[in-house]
Formats: C-alpha cells, structure tokens, sequence
C-alpha cells in the first residue's frame, strides 16, 4: 500500500508543480488607485458657441478609482480650475448689450464620480486573463460644479488612455466634456431670452487631464500566495 501511495504521489506531483507555478504567475490584481492629474481645459457656453481649446486655462486635482474587474472601474476626482471668455469678441449680438462688460475669468472647482469601460483587459500582461498594458476606456458620470457663486450638477461624457508603467504605477491621458444644469458659470445668463431645457442654452467646459496613480489594496493574496 505504501508503494502505491509512492507511485501516485510521484505521478501528481509535476501536475501539482504546474499548478502552483501558475498560480504563482497569475497577475496580482489591485482594488483600489490613487492620484494626481493635471492639464488645459476650456468652457463652451454664451461666450463661445463651439470653439474647441478657446482661452485654455490650466487646472489640476486629485483622482481615486475603484478597480471593480480588469474591465470596469469606478473613478472619482476633485478638480479645481478657471473657465474665461470674453462675449464682446464673438460674432454673434447680444440684444441689450450695449453697456455690458461680458469679459470674465472665474474659478471653478468640480467633484465627480465616472464609470468606466475598458476596451480590454488591463493589467501587466503577466497572468492568463490576456491583460494589457496600454487600455483605451470611454466614460459617463454625475457631477457637482461650484462656479460663479452656483452650485449645480454636471454630466461628464469622455475618453482616455491608460498605461501601466510598473506593476502598481499608472499613467493616463484623460478627457472629458462636463455639461452642467446651470447658465449661470459665466455670468451670461439667458442673454437670447429663450427657455433652457435640459442641456439646452447651458453652460459647460472641458478637461484634457494627465495623471500619474499608485495601486493600493491587493486583492486576492491569499489565493496567488503572495
């Protein structure tokens, strides 16, 4: 009995190598990022009907995200920046401006919560799920701004980049339009006197962030015997 017990134990244990190597490789996921990011933004609204990057100001914050799969994700970022314009050099007229100084530059800050999908897996590429380094991602969100004294919510509709540069180090090139609730960000509220309906007549403004993020809270050690 003990010679068959011998003879089974050697036949299993190359399997049993195996099985620990790959588990060994498989990739560590994380949970959660943190982060810093940066770039130009630009608002679109009374003062600039559809001029894209039209008096760029800088803006900068700090983003987290919630890493729900290799896929999917959560992202949440506070933001603070300028919008600017200037009416009085746009083609269209204003009816009653004469006498109006519609020039202004004021500061704006932005909370926010986006969902977002990778095109692919993303990760080190070292496990079995076929995960990549470099991932494209769309993503759709809700949002508060805080401008011009008003408070009102944003809907963040974007894009980016994301890059794995080290095991928990990520860069990413992120854009996003933010249409806002309100027509009150520039202070050019409703000059046409026309009804505003939902994301009609309303003001928003955009961001072209970099960002540089660090993984935190491995998930599943135990199991990749880390």
């Amino acid at each position: 009995m003990e010679r068959l017990y011998a003879i089974i134990f050697s036949v299993l244990l190359p399997f049993m190598s195996i099985g620990c190597l790959h588990t060994n490789a498989q990739e560590l996921e994380y949970a959660l990022e943190l982060g810093a990011m940066g770039g130009p933004g630009f608002y679109m609204g009374d003062a600039n009907l559809n001029g894209f990057y039209k008096n760029v100001t800088m803006g900068g914050g700090l983003m987290g995200r919630y890493n729900i799969n290799p896929r999917m994700a959560l992202k949440f970022d506070i933001a603070y920046g300028n919008i600017k314009g200037d009416a009085s050099k746009e083609k269209n007229k204003f009816p009653e401006a004469e006498g109006r100084e519609w020039k202004f530059n004021k500061p704006l800050i932005d909370i926010g919560c986006q969902y977002e999908m990778n095109f692919w897996g993303y990760g080190t590429g070292t496990g079995y799920k076929g995960s990549k380094r470099l991932a494209p991602y769309i993503q759709a969100g809700l949002g508060f701004t805080v401008c011009n004294k008003t408070l009102t919510m944003n809907i963040p509709i974007g894009f980016g980049v994301k890059y794995k540069v080290a095991p928990r180090v990520n860069v990413g090139l992120d854009w996003t339009m933010r249409f806002s609730m309100s027509d009150k960000l520039d202070g050019i509220e409703d000059p046409y006197r026309i009804k505003s309906g939902f994301l009609k007549n309303k003001d928003s403004y955009s961001w072209t962030m970099v960002y540089l993020s660090y993984d935190l809270c491995p998930k599943y050690r135990k199991c990749n015997n880390d």
